[in-house]
């Protein structure tokens, strides 16, 4: 994910970092630097502009840090501002009350029906929702069938009237099932924006009256979503968006542009195709991860769902007492496996390079769990130092390449790091989301 800036982003960095104090002349460079990477990445003109005012002023105006490079001063200065220009904190969506309704729309392919389900999922499993799905998109043939496929498959009902070609008679309908306490609207779309979507969209909002009106973003698109999101917003407003297909190759136009240009905040995040591969948007988390940083703030609220407190406490016992080991290193990988895929979690990681062979998880962990199993007992628990010839016999013994086994050292190294820090990072991230998430703004 933004690849292409992220790199430009290094690439900056670096070469200030050759620089002892910021200057006038090497903060005209950087930020000049920055508006091209910026442009280059689909980011509006008008933003990128206002951005770079405002990078310059801070720039020019702090004081050098003893110890502290150019480069890394310079860097933090973007950092704080692409967070502010993102939103600071992560947004609240007005659902706590019962009877809540948020109306799902956007433009057609733009990901509203699988985002309607996510977004049932999420409220059913982690804050006891009970979530209604209803079919208001009559328009797009199969549409009512995909919903009620994607319901089927999270147990969440879907409420539709295949006859009816009349939205708001549906939405009025939907309204009388009231044993439900969240209603989310999947609403049609077209290929583009049209009058006829938007009255439309006008009734049925009149109808339904909701708590929350969510536009779904391409972010794939960049600068047309931005575009797209400000004409809903002015024709239908909008409390907010989605930023989907952040799982590919995608620009940061719409990530950096979609909140300045509406004025609403992004809630949250599609990352992959699978109903859980959906989060809260943090704006720390996408600054840190456009930037080049890893997702510490996202890696640990995986691993707060998938570590119990018995699990953390038995894992810093052993890190304080300087017992953790590669066999309990494999007992943590299995534990991640069931957060995600294995090249997914280490790309979280700070300062850890692209690794495109690690695609396949499945076949990856069994590559790990072979090589640990090649090991001898002392080198398993670090009474034998994994020298090269070692390391070529565990190769060997494991059907893997040396190269491997040098992945799962550092693997092993960077796990151990996460580990020490995870106790810090949990106080840190960990502010009452579930709470949180239902507040008012």
């Amino acid at each position: 994910m933004f690849g292409s800036l992220t790199k430009k982003f290094q690439e900056l960095s670096y070469a200030l970092s050759k620089e002892k104090v910021l200057t006038e002349k090497n903060i005209s460079d950087a930020v000049r630097d920055v508006r091209l990477a910026l442009l280059d990445a689909d980011v509006g003109y008008t933003v990128v502009s206002e951005f770079i005012k405002k990078v310059k002023a801070k720039a020019i105006g702090s004081e050098g840090v003893k110890g502290v490079s150019a480069g890394d001063q310079f860097i933090k200065i973007v950092h704080e501002e692409l967070v502010s220009l993102m939103g600071s904190d992560e947004a609240h969506l007005d659902v706590k009350k019962p009877f809540s309704k948020i109306l799902i729309c956007g433009l057609q392919g733009s990901g509203k029906t699988t985002h309607a389900a996510k977004l049932a999922k999420m409220f059913k499993e982690k804050f006891g929702k009970k979530p209604l799905l209803v079919a208001l998109d009559l328009q797009r043939p199969a549409a009512i069938l995909q919903l009620e496929t994607l319901g089927k498959s999270i147990d969440v009902p879907v409420f539709s009237l295949p006859n009816e070609k009349n939205p708001v008679v549906v939405a009025k309908e939907a309204l009388k099932e009231i044993e439900y306490d969240l209603f989310i609207f999947d609403t049609a779309g077209r290929l583009h924006v049209d009058d006829e979507l938007m009255d439309e969209l006008n009734r049925v909002k009149k109808i339904v009256s909701p708590n929350e009106v969510i536009f779904i973003a391409n972010s794939a698109s960049g600068q047309d979503a931005v575009k797209i999101a400000k004409e809903f917003d002015e024709k239908i407003g909008i409390t907010g968006s989605i930023l989907t297909m952040l799982d590919g190759t995608t620009r940061a136009g719409a990530a950096l542009s979609i909140r300045e240009i509406t004025k609403k905040p992004l809630l949250f995040e599609g990352v992959g195709e699978k109903l859980d591969d959906f989060r809260v948007f943090n704006p720390v988390s996408m600054a840190d991860r456009i930037l080049g940083m890893g997702d510490i703030i996202n890696l640990v609220k995986k691993a707060e769902e998938q570590f119990s407190e018995e699990e953390n406490a038995e894992l810093e016992k052993k890190l304080r007492k300087s017992t953790f080991t590669f066999d309990d290193y494999l007992k943590q990988m299995k534990a991640i496996q069931k957060m995600g895929s294995i090249k997914g979690l280490l790309k979280m990681m700070p300062g850890m390079p692209e690794l495109p062979d690690l695609d396949d998880s499945e076949k990856e962990f069994s590559k790990i769990e072979a090589m640990i199993l090649s090991m001898t007992k002392e080198e398993r628990v670090g009474k034998a130092e994994l020298v090269p010839a070692r390391r070529r016999r565990i190769a060997k013994g494991s059907g893997t390449t040396i190269d491997d086994v040098n992945r799962l050292v550092k693997g092993f190294k960077e796990l151990l790091k996460f580990a020490k820090l995870l106790p810090g990072l949990k106080k840190k991230f960990s502010r009452g989301e579930a709470e949180g998430l239902f507040n008012s703004r």
